[in-house]
């Protein structure tokens, strides 16, 4: 498992654990951890369904109410995302492109 620690541009430190392709993401500040968690699913380079399916593995693992950011670059999961968050359930929170990476962030219902 691959650890890191990292500083965001408004000094917020963070800590990232890595296992696979699913990435386990808490801010904290000073010693303390906060319950805003967020976990990130690294999918891109995989072709459809691969990307949805590894964010509902990622999804069945996490409590009502954690966030669940999903990087993609299969175009063809912009609207597997879309549909899945409709008939699910769960809140597709943003859904954005940056360089051909698309980037989804969802809400466990």
């Amino acid at each position: 498992m691959r650890v890191s620690t990292f500083e965001s541009r408004g000094g917020e430190k963070f800590i990232a654990l890595a296992a696979s392709r699913i990435l386990r993401v808490a801010a904290w500040r000073g010693d303390n951890m906060t319950d805003d968690e967020l976990t990130e699913v690294d999918a891109t380079g995989l072709d459809c369904p691969m990307p949805l399916l590894h964010a509902k593995r990622a999804l069945n693992a996490m409590q009502p109410g954690q966030r669940l950011r999903v990087l993609a670059t299969d175009s063809g999961s912009v609207r597997d995302f879309r549909v899945f968050a409709q008939q699910s359930g769960h809140e597709l929170l943003d859904s954005s492109e940056s360089e051909g990476v698309y980037i989804y962030l969802l809400r466990k219902r």
